[in-house]
């Protein structure tokens, strides 16, 4: 285990200011379940030992399915972390949520079928709780901290995260508006449920776009001037996340922490323990070491 306090998922932008500001060094890491997407950034940013992870890689060559999504959870949890603060553009299901706006998301719709969605798909029988997908402390203290900043942050919100890489229809996007998703995205799930079972506190912070297809643009713009117009507002909500991860960092105390993630193994694990397989034992790792007596 490393002395990193608090992994970071997101985009390469983050990454480059990282390196920028921190002076960052990319470490190799190796998992039992592969690569993580790119070498993770470590670095202390704002007094906090932090690994960051850009979700889709150098260059963004992973598509949402095919992103290395247990690698990047299993490293973090390899480096030390104990958090995970994520990020991710998405669609905005709601009129008041506004594209460039932040989102501290608070439950999820999961709508994806393509990808490994956990850690103990052989072996062993684990069945973690997710009534609340996201970390109830790692959201409270995001939002506090977006209350000290000039930011509009929405306090809660349904994500629905599809399989992709094709956005939606637009009778898929009125239809998840009727299922009560806030956002859409295509990245919060598995990353969630692996936090959970790595017994990482998880938050993600949705970076609104545009509003989706279930919203006609007005004046029936070109293709052209939507694309800078979403690019516009990415950059605009990735500048505001940082704004609001750095202010999360200076204020972060994580002896206040009151939610039972870092024990979701402990009645989760329905197993025998001690007729775990050797190959079993090894490849799960730090997972499930402090259960095994």
């Amino acid at each position: 285990m490393g002395d990193v306090e608090i992994g970071i998922i997101g985009g390469t932008g983050l990454g480059d200011i990282l390196l920028k500001e921190a002076g960052g060094t990319p470490t190799e890491v190796d998992t039992p379940f592969g690569r993580p997407s790119c070498p993770p950034i470590i670095a202390t940013w704002e007094g906090r030992r932090v690994a960051f992870v850009a979700r889709h890689g150098a260059g963004h060559t992973f598509n949402p399915t095919n992103v290395p999504y247990r690698a990047n959870i299993y490293a973090l949890k390899q480096l030390g972390a104990a958090a995970v603060i994520a990020s991710g553009a998405t669609g905005s299901l709601r009129e008041n949520i506004h594209p460039g706006e932040l989102v501290v998301c608070d439950q999820v719709i999961d709508r994806t079928s393509r990808r490994s969605s956990t850690f103990f798909d052989e072996g062993l029988a684990v069945h973690v709780e997710l009534a609340d997908p996201f970390c109830p402390t790692l959201r409270r203290d995001l939002v506090a901290a977006a209350a000290q900043l000039d930011l509009t942050t929405h306090d809660g919100g349904t994500y629905v995260c599809m399989e992709g890489p094709q956005f939606s229809t637009r009778a898929e996007s009125h239809l998840h508006r009727a299922w009560g998703g806030d956002v859409i995205g295509m990245t919060a799930m598995p990353e969630a449920k692996l936090a959970r079972e790595a017994e990482l506190c998880y938050a993600l912070v949705a970076l609104p776009t545009d509003y989706d297809c279930w919203r006609p643009h007005p004046g029936d713009p070109p293709h052209d001037a939507l694309l800078r117009e979403i690019l516009g507002n990415l950059k605009l909500a990735s500048q505001r996340a940082l704004t609001l991860i750095r202010q999360f960092l200076r204020v972060y105390n994580p002896s206040s922490r009151t939610c039972g993630c870092g024990s979701a193994l402990k009645l989760a694990i329905w197993s025998d323990l001690n007729g775990l397989a050797p190959a079993v034992r090894q490849r799960l790792g730090s997972l499930v070491e402090r259960y095994i007596s």
